[in-house]
């Protein structure tokens, strides 16, 4: 059986093309920097790749460019679209609609798009990416497998905010966390690389790209973790602000003269490492900066280690101690710098970090010093493995 597993990211969509009886990986790919300039990179593991610069306007576009190279004659792993016989689709919000994956159908779309405006960033093109599979291959069984539901063990004293409590019980306002695929799939992991048995664990597991989430995972289980009621909250991110004074909205909306609406579009694409780097959403940018010797992006990488170590170091007292600490995702798994400025933060837990180590790329590894007494690892997520195996569950 092969699986398509398609995976929206604010600005990226990360594509596999799994055979569900091996869980050979027949294609992959990645499509980055959609609406900014957009390219993709194909290949057929152990065979075919190649990288091309291409405009992606919105994720519609990323989804044709996609099916195309999976059929192509020279870089494609299949000869037809007819040879995909489910596709699995990450979807970040499900509220309390979802405590699980579902058979996609109209009625879930519709759950699906009630939730935009609780991640107007990744619902809309979650949905896009939906649509899109749909209308070119209507007869092929779709799956919606949410980043909410792994968050669903944490304790109410955990996800209850300190306001009036009816609005949780008119309205559902709470924390849901979000990357929860990726959160159990590196927390599983972290569990073996320890010899340990997940439930006798205590794992910091550190998602960290252009959408960021720390989450405590006890026992196996999410405890707590960093985004709220939308993927707004917690650390800075890409274009993303994180948590702030709740009064500053009606503080800019007064000066500026802007509206709720306006404000909101700021803090969700406006903010974040692009607000506070005068312009730049992606690390690697960021970087190019700080070789330049540009203090707004100098500034912004303290501010995202600094957050990220505060999160950390309250994760630890909310479990009462630590196992290891998992570094994962795009800047997680790629970016020395961040995990090295974050970590020099933790000497109190007495974590020492191999340099040597810790210039090694999207690879999984342990960063930490044999002496270190919390060990710190790399772990490459695999969402999309996850996002396959709840896909044939349920076919």
């Amino acid at each position: 059986m092969k699986v398509l597993v398609i995976n929206c990211g604010s600005s990226s969509l990360k594509y596999q093309l799994i055979d569900s009886s091996s869980e050979k990986v027949l294609a992959k790919g990645i499509c980055e920097r959609i609406t900014i300039d957009g390219s993709i990179k194909h290949e057929i593991p152990g065979k075919n790749e190649i990288k091309k610069e291409i405009p992606m306007p919105d994720h519609s576009a990323a989804v044709r460019y996609v099916l195309d190279y999976l059929t192509d004659d020279e870089y494609g792993a299949i000869r037809s679209l007819d040879e995909i016989d489910a596709i699995g689709h990450r979807v970040v919000h499900g509220g309390e609609k979802f405590a699980g994956s579902v058979v996609i159908n109209d009625e879930v779309k519709n759950a699906i798009a009630s939730c935009n405006d609780l991640a107007p960033l990744h619902n809309p093109a979650n949905l896009i990416g939906i649509d899109a599979c749909q209308s070119l291959m209507p007869n092929v069984m779709q799956v919606a497998v949410f980043d909410t539901a792994f968050h669903q063990t944490m304790p109410d004293y955990a996800y209850i905010y300190g306001i009036p409590y009816e609005y949780y019980e008119k309205y559902k306002v709470r924390r849901y966390g979000f990357h929860g695929t990726s959160h159990s799939f590196v927390s599983k992991r972290t569990a073996e690389l320890l010899g340990k048995d997940i439930k006798d664990t205590k794992i910091i597991v550190c998602h960290l790209g252009s959408g960021s989430s720390i989450c405590a995972v006890q026992g196996g289980k999410s405890v707590d973790t960093t985004m709220g009621l939308t993927p707004l909250e917690g650390i800075s991110m890409g274009t993303r602000s994180g948590l702030i004074d709740p009064a500053i909205i009606e503080f800019l909306c007064e000066k500026e003269n802007k509206t709720l609406k306006e404000i909101m579009t700021i803090l969700n694409k406006e903010s974040g490492m692009r607000g506070m780097s005068g312009g730049f959403s992606d690390f690697r940018d960021i970087e190019k900066g700080i070789a330049e010797d540009n203090y707004q992006c100098k500034l912004a990488m303290q501010v995202f280690c600094y957050q990220a170590a505060k999160f950390i170091g309250g994760y630890v007292a909310a479990m009462n101690g630590i196992d290891a600490i998992a570094c994962t995702a795009g800047v997680g798994e790629n970016n020395s710098r961040v995990r090295k400025l974050t970590c020099e933060r933790l000497g109190y837990l007495g974590v020492e970090i191999d340099d040597e180590q810790n210039k090694l790329r999207g690879s999984e590894v342990r960063i930490s010093t044999d002496a270190s007494k919390v060990p710190v690892f790399v772990v490459p997520t695999n969402e999309e493995l996850a996002i396959a195996r709840e896909t044939v569950a349920l076919m």
